[in-house]
């Protein structure tokens, strides 16, 4: 099974926004020597939680301080911008690392109404996402626009022997039946839903595939938020930052990540509901050693026959991150892994 990452460059409390980015680019040089087959990065705005607003100029820097590992976008918000300059970024990218870029495009607005608004005044631009990923497609893989298309004549550069990877992001039943009908590749928010949807998604994305030349079979992954540690412990003691978080989260509000300890303190001030709130975000983490979470991983890739699985973790500190890397990138056997 193939093991990638999710990046969202979490801002930790207590340190500058911009360190966010820099362990960005660490941790992808990071997954890069282990052995990882992607590494995503989002895009949010308006948040002190997650402060990845640009993830075009994150994976320029990326594609440039890495090797091997595929590096992509999960996603660009693509109602938020022109079709056309999403596919001249991309087409930038694959010329700085060819066969290596993949473009995952969703729906949602990634930030409150108001930052939607302020970053494209359009206001049905979501409806017509459909069109924007077609466009794309073309332009992005180099192939003509329909007859009498408005912009038939515009081509998207620079051109080249390779192009971008599209992918389809959702944590909906609407994502997975646009894949579907397009013969793209698909990737769950399994984290985002704490798994509701997923089965039915997935059922929907095979059952009404249709092939296309590129991907002639449905091809589709899930995100998870997963942390490993030495021992279980430790991981559940790390994961009280997470569950801080979402106790924040529930309540609007889009803070930094916080350390276990002040977490840890906070727990005594909350509600019955925010304690209801923590008990059920324990109760389905995928938290522990190395082999505890591989076995969830390898549990989940049979439910769902994936052959792949993208992680996403979040640590105040960023050297549990890279820990937790490592030691799923040995558990695994990734060719890197020391």
């Amino acid at each position: 099974m193939k093991i990638s990452v999710l990046d969202q460059s979490p801002a930790a409390q207590g340190k500058s926004q911009h360190l966010a980015i820099q362990e960005s680019l660490a941790i992808a040089r990071h997954c890069d020597q282990l052995g990882y087959h992607r590494y995503w990065v989002s895009e949010h705005h308006n948040s002190d939680s997650i402060v990845g607003t640009a993830p075009e100029v994150l994976m320029a820097a990326v594609a440039a301080t890495t090797a091997r590992i595929r590096i992509g976008s999960a996603g660009v918000m693509l109602p938020h911008y022109s079709a056309l300059k999403v596919a001249e970024q991309f087409r930038v990218l694959e010329a700085i690392a060819p066969g290596r870029i993949d473009l995952g495009v969703g729906r949602a607005p990634g930030s409150d109404r108001a930052t939607a608004f302020a970053l494209n005044p359009h206001q049905n631009a979501a409806e017509e996402f459909p069109q924007q990923v077609l466009d794309l497609q073309s332009w992005v893989s180099g192939t003509p626009l329909p007859t009498g298309h408005a912009f038939k004549e515009i081509k998207a550069h620079p051109l080249g022997p390779t192009s971008p990877e599209l992918w389809i992001l959702g944590s909906s039943d609407y994502g997975a039946q646009l894949a579907a009908y397009l013969g793209l590749p698909y990737a769950y928010a399994y984290f985002f839903t704490e798994g509701r949807g997923t089965e039915q998604a997935l059922e929907l994305y095979r059952r009404l595939y249709r092939p296309s030349e590129r991907y002639p079979d449905a091809q589709a992954t899930i995100c998870v938020w997963a942390l490993a540690a030495e021992t279980e412990a430790e991981a559940r003691r790390q994961l009280m930052t997470r569950e801080h978080w979402r106790v924040g989260f529930e309540k609007g509000q889009r803070t930094p990540l916080v350390s276990p300890e002040y977490a840890e303190a906070a727990f005594v001030g909350y509600t019955d509901t925010e304690r209801a709130t923590i008990e059920s975000l324990r109760g389905k983490a995928i938290v522990g050693t190395a082999s505890q979470v591989a076995a969830r991983l390898h549990a989940l890739a049979a439910t769902f026959a994936l052959d792949e699985i993208v992680i996403n973790t979040w640590t105040h500190d960023p050297r549990t991150r890279h820990r937790s890397y490592e030691l799923l990138a040995m558990e695994f056997g990734l060719v890197g892994a020391v």
